[in-house]
């Protein structure tokens, strides 16, 4: 098959990560932090030195900091749920996830959406206009999981030093594609899925804290305090409560190592050149509807919304499907993004690529979308 949907998990797994996986299955079956045997104390050792592996990687401040959980849109409903409260306000873009929107809509916090536009400029002041006395929190994508569209998330970052307001950034779609030092861009709160863009399994999350939280939103044990009937509010272990996913954790770390090999920006100049490449060939294609202006360099990641005339993106993805290619249709789980570029009716086939896809199935996929069965598909709407 060829996999095209590596913006919702990367499609193949490196070696190197499928064994420390198995590793952790084999050597690591302890409870971390939980039991003072000598197993237990291999295994917390052995994922401090992945917190510490992920600190060093996106310049947090220590590995202290950083926070397991379920996956990123568990650690987005950490910030957003734990770090605001009613009074205060929050800042998003019109390109967010629903596990940004979700948990505001729930959580009746005051809140304004900034629009993200085509000129960067206009983006960063459509976020400073948005800023209130009482805004608490400004939370963005780091790039669209519908358009690639990068959003200046450094800019804000900036921005919200300056008016000591905290920021937090989803890096679903840029951990592991693009530069993040936490420190240099000002983010308080990362949130990342590292099955995506680390090459980790799923069923893993990752929330870096440079601030501290006002609640949780999972209590249990921990691990300490265990006198105490009211959850801590320590990072790592007040927000880490039960048992960590220590074949995961392992996982991620080898994920680390794969990306660092390879260097990022070897990763994304690949991934951008299939987009790029792509984006030209569709471009010549008459039955092709495309939404977004054509990629620039370091200005989108390699995220990719079309669809085929006359047919609905759903039809479209099974017939793909049926040919041995594998998109995501539809909303993408951010509604107003679709919103921005006109196809929130009917949704769009979502193309992304990750470092192990090439030229070769672009060319097959191509070759596929100008075959004549696709015609035939056309008439039958």
């Amino acid at each position: 098959m060829i996999y095209f949907d590596n913006a919702a998990t990367s499609g193949k797994k490196p070696d190197s990560v499928i064994n420390a996986v198995n590793y952790a299955l084999k050597n690591l079956s302890a409870n971390p932090g939980r039991s003072g045997h000598d197993l237990s104390l291999k295994t917390a050792d052995a994922i401090y030195g992945v917190r510490s592996k992920i600190a060093k990687f996106f310049g947090a401040d220590g590995p202290e900091n950083v926070v397991f959980t379920q996956n990123c849109t568990h650690a987005i409903n950490c910030v957003i749920k734990g770090g605001v409260t009613i009074g205060e306000h929050i800042v998003v873009s019109n390109f967010e996830h629903n596990s940004v929107m979700r948990p505001l809509k729930k959580s009746k916090i005051s809140c304004t959406v900034a629009k993200v536009e085509e000129n960067l400029e206009n983006t960063v002041e459509n976020f400073k206009n948005a800023i209130k006395p009482n805004t608490k929190l400004v939370f963005v994508s780091g790039a669209s999981n519908v358009t690639g569209k990068i959003l200046p998330f450094r800019e804000i970052g900036e921005i919200c030093k300056k008016r000591g307001i905290l920021f937090g950034v989803d890096g679903a779609q840029i951990a592991g594609v693009l530069p993040v030092n936490m420190q240099r861009d000002n983010i308080d709160f990362l949130c990342i899925a590292p099955h995506k863009g680390l090459y980790a399994p799923m069923g893993i999350g990752i929330l870096i804290c440079r601030k501290p939280l006002k609640n949780t939103i999972i209590e249990g044990g921990t691990g300490t305090d265990s006198y105490d009937f009211l959850q801590p509010l320590d990072i790592p272990e007040g927000f880490e409560s039960g048992t960590v996913n220590v074949p995961a954790i392992m996982g991620v770390g080898a994920g680390i190592d794969f990306v660092e090999k390879l260097t990022l920006e070897k990763i994304y100049k690949h991934e951008f050149s299939l987009l790029e490449m792509l984006y030209k060939r569709l471009l010549q294609m008459d039955n092709i509807l495309l939404y977004t202006k054509p990629p620039i360099f370091n200005e989108n990641v390699a995220v990719l919304p079309f669809n085929l005339k006359g047919i609905d993106s759903y039809h479209l993805a099974e017939f793909l499907n049926s040919n041995g290619v594998a998109v995501r249709s539809g909303l993408h789980c951010a509604p107003t993004a679709h919103q921005a570029v006109n196809t929130d009716k009917n949704g769009a086939c979502r193309v992304s690529f990750g470092v192990f896809n090439n030229k070769q199935e672009i060319e097959r996929f191509c070759a596929i979308l100008s075959d004549k069965k696709i015609n035939k598909l056309q008439k039958s709407y």
